[in-house]
């Protein structure tokens, strides 16, 4: 699949589900069918990757799962917010990183502008939906504040990747070790081969692994970019690290193993998996109490 612009609408298919490329009296009317009470929000992010990958890796990953999804499962999706949070992205002081990241706040406010405005108009359950592991990071309050005021079904669907890869855990050829789900990695350097070839460079590619801040000294470790590092076998100390504290590349695993086969293998399960949470999500029975946002202003 060829690099896609997202910003364009899917007005060749004969049934619309993005949002964006449809007109107010036909979300009406769909939003009126059975089924169709449900919306998908994709939440990206523009940050430093690996050299041999873009910024918008987790945009592009995110869109094309769902796209794949709600042509499949017949589900509306808005279009991608491509900014998220990543403050630890953001590099050293003018070297040029080229993220851009929202403080939690802005990022809170999005999810809850976006949502508001998809239940005022009758949307009963929401999706946000991202391949950014960190924009879960901000997200419990902002949600259950939703549901309290509304009663709307609200839910953070994150695509199987770093820790929680089970899904395409199979379609691996790196070893556990290698950490081929997590960043600029076995499974993300697939993934941009099957949706944005052109913008896959390998010659740059490195492989590389993770590591404790240089400042903490020998007696801790990391495994893996989640927000914790080891001490004496044990880890449950969560530490606020940028990454390129423990990532010297933005590369944590190998990349070498990538091909577009698995990339679009991995799509496939990606969006079976969401498609499949959206079912069920509609036999839901959600009772939207107050639809309302008088505050929108």
């Amino acid at each position: 699949m060829s690099t896609k612009d997202y910003a364009k609408t899917d007005a060749n298919n004969e049934r619309k589900h993005n949002i964006l490329g449809m007109s107010f009296s036909e979300v009406a009317e769909r939003l009126q069918e059975p089924g169709q009470d449900t919306v998908l929000v994709p939440m990206g992010s523009t940050e430093k990757h690996g050299a041999h990958i873009p910024l918008g890796t987790d945009s592009y990953v995110t869109m094309e799962v769902v796209y794949r999804a709600a042509e499949k499962h017949d589900v509306l999706f808005t279009p991608l917010q491509p900014f998220g949070y990543s403050p630890h992205h953001m590099g050293r002081n003018e070297e040029g990183a080229g993220t851009i990241t929202l403080k939690a706040e802005t990022y809170r406010r999005v999810l809850n502008d976006v949502a508001r405005s998809l239940i005022y108009h009758g949307v009963k359950k929401v999706i946000f939906v991202s391949h950014h592991g960190s924009n879960t990071k901000p997200i419990d309050e902002v949600m259950r504040q939703l549901r309290y005021e509304t009663g709307a079904y609200i839910s953070f669907y994150k695509t199987p990747t770093e820790r929680e890869a089970n899904v395409v855990q199979d379609l691996f050829e790196n070893p556990p070790e290698e950490t081929p789900g997590w960043h600029s990695s076995e499974l993300e350097t697939s993934c941009l081969m099957a949706t944005a070839d052109g913008l896959v460079h390998m010659d740059r590619a490195v492989e590389d692994r993770a590591h404790a801040p240089a400042y903490m000294g020998g007696s801790f470790s990391k495994i893996d970019g989640t927000g914790t590092v080891k001490f004496q076998n044990s880890e449950n100390i969560w530490v606020p690290m940028d990454h390129h504290e423990y990532s010297d590349t933005a590369t944590i695993g190998n990349p070498f193993r990538a091909t577009k086969e698995k990339g679009l293998a991995m799509f496939d399960r990606m969006a079976d998996h969401l498609g499949a949470y959206v079912d069920e999500v509609r036999k839901f029975e959600v009772n939207v109490t107050f639809s309302d946002y008088p505050e929108r202003a």
